[in-house]
């Protein structure tokens, strides 16, 4: 039998609104109920709700969730899928960890999110994933430095050379740098 780690603590998403999951297929949904399921406390803001002020700590108005088991494929639409508690504002230097989960765009709000994710990471708080990196390494452009790992890969904005990628591979993904 397999032995479950018990987690304490309490663990910061930074992530999309709540009501926008697609929980049918969402990883960070999953990550949350792993959690939970070993007895973490998960807490849920979006990056606009991230603050710092000179000289202070970075605290962010968070809202803590119990999240739900994720409902039966036949289950109703809109069946809510956690539970919201009372929001409040809190350090983030409380938190076991502070994910960064949140989708493109990759916008201008998500950049300044990382400066100061940033310098709650330097305080100590554990940043995960790193927020320099999450700037440098841009999910669709990195795998220009791996090219012997990835599938043969185009970037351009010229619709001309899509369609002639698309000719010469076939089935291909198409998707934009700075979205879903």
């Amino acid at each position: 039998m397999t032995q479950t780690t018990k987690l304490n603590g309490d663990f910061l998403f930074v992530a999309d609104p709540l009501e926008t999951f697609k929980i049918q297929k969402d990883s960070t949904y999953v990550m949350m109920l792993a959690l939970q399921a070993r007895g973490a406390r998960v807490h849920h803001c979006h990056p606009k709700d991230i603050e710092w002020e000179s000289g202070q700590v970075v605290r962010a108005r968070v809202l803590p969730i119990t999240l739900k088991p994720r409902p039966a494929n036949d289950a109703p639409k809109g069946m809510p899928w956690y539970e919201a508690g009372t929001p409040a504002v809190l350090a983030l230097k409380d938190f076991t960890a502070v994910l960064m989960r949140k989708d493109p765009p990759f916008d201008t709000e998500y950049i300044y999110a990382t400066y100061i994710l940033e310098r709650a990471e330097e305080a100590g708080t554990l940043i995960v994933n790193k927020p320099q990196s999450l700037r440098d390494c841009n999910e669709k452009l990195f795998t220009a430095w791996f090219p012997e790992l990835t599938p043969t890969t185009i970037v351009t904005r010229k619709a001309e050379k899509i369609k002639a990628f698309r000719a010469q591979h076939g089935d291909v993904i198409l998707k934009p740098l700075d979205g879903m």
